[in-house]
């Protein structure tokens, strides 16, 4: 299976490990996720092409048709550069439109404000895992609910066995015992490793600890994990994509996302 976008590649790749199964059609891959139903970007189509004035209706019916039980709807395009197409169509539609930049590195510089009053560490032991649902639901970027709570416990779960089983490894920033900063990096065995979820808790937030975690992830990839090349996804309207820049990553592509909640 072909796919362009780092992006998306290193997301499927993840998916795959934790679970995910892949359909490719040819015209689009859809990926499901069946023990997380409530995970958008586990349960989408990734088209091959941008959307072609018209495409639209047709594109709703298949992602409905290819996930029934799907409350939301999400679409990903396999390109670099951002392009959606006839993109007025899509945003009357009611789609959101997200671009992400995909970074990369092979090297990283020290930050230059590095927090050396936490202690930096791998998670280990359901106490560091709990307290990281927790982080999570601190930094959630939309109301927490039930099904938000079961949704991040799920996905977590799936990122725990992902660890457990040797393909990354979850390092956390800590006050004595108490987690206030966060990220995964995981491997494919062929030099990429991949990013994941880096966050802070806002009690936490501008003291360096971010960085520090970033750049102490990055050198243990490049040299215990035997990467060759590091992968960062980030939103390019949020403060910490200057923290990435910073040390020593470079925008490389656009990932594109489209989606619909549900109910709307």
């Amino acid at each position: 299976m072909e796919i362009r976008s780092l992006g998306f590649r290193t997301d499927l790749l993840l998916l795959e490990l934790g679970g995910s199964e892949f359909t490719d059609t040819g015209e689009y891959v859809v990926v499901r996720t069946p023990d997380n139903p409530g995970y958008w970007w586990g349960n989408f189509l990734l088209y091959r092409t941008p959307f072609a004035p018209g495409d639209v209706e047709t594109r709703l019916d298949a992602f409905h048709r290819e996930l029934p039980a799907a409350t939301h709807v999400a679409l990903g395009i396999d390109g670099v550069d951002g392009v959606v197409g006839a993109e007025d169509e899509v945003v009357a539609a009611g789609f959101e439109v997200a671009r992400d930049v995909v970074m990369t590195t092979s090297e990283v510089v020290p930050p230059s404000r590095p927090n050396e009053e936490a202690t930096y560490r791998f998670l280990s032991g359901d106490d560091d895992w709990e307290q990281l649902v927790q982080l999570a639901l601190a930094t959630a970027p939309r109301e927490v609910d039930d099904g938000y709570i079961e949704f991040t416990r799920r996905g977590l779960e799936s990122r725990r066995s992902l660890v457990e089983a040797g393909h990354g490894k979850w390092f956390g920033a800590f006050e004595g015992e108490r987690l206030q900063s966060s990220l995964g990096l995981m491997f494919d065995g062929k030099g990429l490793a991949r990013f994941q979820t880096v966050q802070t808790h806002p009690d936490d937030r501008n003291k360096g600890l971010a960085s520090t975690l970033v750049h102490r992830a990055s050198t243990y990839g490049l040299t215990e994990g035997g990467a060759k090349t590091l992968v960062m996804v980030a939103d390019p309207d949020y403060l910490a994509i200057g923290i990435y820049r910073a040390l020593g990553f470079t925008d490389s592509e656009t990932q594109l996302q489209l989606s619909v909640p549900p109910g709307s």
